[in-house]
């Protein structure tokens, strides 16, 4: 009996050696990093099959291995590496169990020159969104991957991927860069593996891979490379309140606290006036921040240190790897307050310059301002995240251009009652302002495509002379439509010509219709007269109180002052310009839109919906 118990042991004990020896590490995450960052922890995520019994040793004698994160699953290790001596450099990470040992090459690259140095956006910008799978298809080849779970295209269905990918957006990097924006900001690019509904991007299966369907790694350092080239800046859309239930950190769960309520669906409330709420209750709190946004979107727990390290390298890694200028956060209220202020503060100590922007979708002024740097609505506690979305500014304007304006209220006197109310802001000037975006419905609607084009350029003169980062959603140039009525899907509509085979093709002046031509000479001009203007990119804002219904505001930078006259009524107004003369250096100005110098008498007129736009 006992010789029998001790063969029973052996048998184990060669069972698991074999194992070990047959085993595969099918994750290395990051797959490689950098010497000489101002952070020398580094976390290295290793998954395969029981590899957690491993004895972990590594060859540099230049990095010292700090500590090895054994969890619940057997199919996880965490090292945690000190390469505060480490030069750039190629070593191996050796895991042994007895006899048997697996080599895991891991590099060490040298940092590029000045990758410190990164320019982050900034008021001086104006980024252009774009929806890879909805811009413009550049290579046919990639929009089938063979194993990957949504393996259709179908552009007659809006909820299905239709083929655009990074080759499509590199090809019209000319087409942005003439209309006069700087940046571009893209929907997620990483990889979306979902049964349905990938060609948004919300749901990040592999944080460390782009999305084959869009192109690889490689093809998008080639993009941010050749968007530079052409002066153009590029912000990456980034998820780190969720991922998709695909993602193999949730199939395989490194352990039961990496996602919130241990791994099991609780919906949010999407009450995101929740952490800010001096009078919330735990249960409300806690079900708003750690509910999942969908069923199909776990929600990270990210108190846990080891998932915080994790996402927080991973945006770093694509700083450096790819030199983004800028992070759009999604979702930014529904995760941990702490850990992304954490994550601003570590980004911006490794890039001085590198701007993120959250999106904080609350409809009042005062509760988005809690979430930006500086925040005394917030203090003692500090977000660190410099830039934050102005939806309410988005709502303001989607009712201010339809409305009449009288001296009181309703039309213009919207903007002006809510920009008096900036106090509540730490910084205005760093608000992402915009007139719709992927979420909402376009700000053109279908019932305009016979009328003027008056409450479009009223609204678009306004986003961009007034203060902030304003952004402009594909499509805005050629009077593109959609409801969200109807459907996210139809908000996310193709841009005609950006496949092969379209009946019409935007890109091209030729195939726009005249009003569409209209509409994109108007914002093009306003765009190329904004870049590199200083007196809008650093100028302080003064207004005056509607009169007559039109609203008068000046942008002034040093001894240079742009003035916007802006009429908010459907009849001809006169005006009395000795009540503005504070802001009237002179006798006479530059047209903006008209290209002409006017000389200001005493009187000035505006047509009906008229906009004049004075540079002194």
């Amino acid at each position: 009996m006992k010789r029998n118990f001790l063969f029973a042991i052996l048998l184990v004990l060669f069972s698991c050696h074999q194992t070990f020896a047959t085993s595969i590490v099918k994750k290395v995450a990051p797959t490689f990093w950098w010497a000489g960052m101002k952070n020398p922890e580094l976390q290295v995520l290793l998954y395969g099959d029981n590899i957690s019994s491993a004895e972990v040793s590594i060859s540099s004698k230049e990095i010292t291995l700090q500590e090895v994160v054994k969890l619940e699953n057997p199919n996880y290790l965490l090292l945690y590496l000190d390469l505060s001596e480490a030069t750039p450099q190629n070593f191996s990470i050796t895991l042994k169990e007895g006899k048997k040992s697996t080599e895991i090459p891991y590099e060490l690259k040298e940092r590029k020159s000045k990758a410190s140095e990164v320019e982050g956006f900034n008021s001086g910008d104006v980024l252009y969104l774009i929806m890879p799978d909805r811009f413009a298809n550049g290579d046919s080849s990639n929009d089938i991957i063979p194993g990957m779970l949504e393996a259709r295209v179908d552009r007659n269905d809006p909820y299905a991927r239709h083929g655009g990918d990074l080759k499509g957006i590199e090809n019209h990097l000319d087409y942005i860069a003439e209309l006069g924006a700087t940046s571009i900001w893209l929907n997620p690019v990483q990889e979306n593996d979902m049964k349905g509904g990938s060609y948004h991007g919300y749901a990040i299966t592999d944080y460390y891979q782009i999305d084959r369907r869009f192109g690889s790694n490689e093809g998008f350092c080639n993009l941010v490379t050749k968007a530079h080239d052409k002066g153009l800046k590029v912000v990456m859309d980034m998820i780190f309140n969720h991922c998709g239930d695909e993602n193999y950190l949730f199939k395989d769960m490194p352990s039961k606290d990496w996602f919130n309520f241990k791994g099991n669906y609780v919906q949010t409330t999407f009450k995101t006036a929740t952490p800010s709420d001096p009078y919330t209750s735990e249960e409300a709190k806690k079900t708003v921040v750690d509910g999942w946004f969908t069923q199909c979107m776990p929600d990270f727990n990210q108190r846990n240190r080891h998932v915080a390290v994790y996402l927080i390298q991973s945006s770093i890694w694509w700083i450096e790897y790819a030199g983004i200028n800028g992070i759009r956060q999604d979702t930014h209220p529904y995760a941990d307050f702490d850990m992304m202020s954490n994550w601003c503060k570590a980004v911006t100590n490794e890039y001085p310059d590198f701007n993120i922007v959250g999106e904080t979708w609350i409809g009042s002024n005062v509760l988005v301002s809690y979430w930006q740097k500086d925040s005394k609505v917030s203090a003692p506690k500090n977000s660190n995240l410099r830039t934050v979305m102005d939806f309410p500014l988005m709502d303001q304007m989607n009712s201010a251009f339809d409305e009449e304006t009288t001296d009181w209220n309703g039309g213009l006197c919207r903007l002006y009652d809510y920009l008096a109310q900036d106090i509540v802001y730490a910084d205005p000037m760093n608000l992402l302002t915009f007139l719709d975006n992927h979420d909402t419905s376009r700000f053109y609607r279908s019932d305009e495509a016979t009328k003027n084009l008056d409450r479009y350029k009223q609204a678009l003169t306004f986003l961009l002379t007034t203060r902030g980062i304003p952004q402009i959603y594909y499509g805005t140039e050629i009077l593109m439509v959609g409801d969200k009525a109807n459907g996210d899907g139809l908000l996310r509509c193709d841009f005609p010509g950006g496949w092969k085979g379209d009946t019409i093709n935007c890109f091209n002046a030729t195939d726009r219709t005249p009003q569409q031509n209209e509409a994109f000479s108007f914002l093009q001009k306003l765009l190329q007269w904004r870049k590199g203007n200083e007196v809008i990119a650093k100028g302080k804002l003064k207004h005056f109180t509607p009169h007559k219904g039109i609203y008068v505001y000046e942008r002034k930078y040093g001894n240079k002052s742009v003035v916007v006259f802006m009429n908010g009524n459907n009849r001809e107004q006169t005006i009395d310009l000795a009540n503005y003369k504070e802001i009237l250096p002179a006798s006479s100005a530059y047209s903006v839109l008209t290209d002409e110098n006017v000389k200001l008498g005493e009187k000035l007129t505006l047509q009906s919906r008229g906009i004049w736009v004075f540079s002194f």
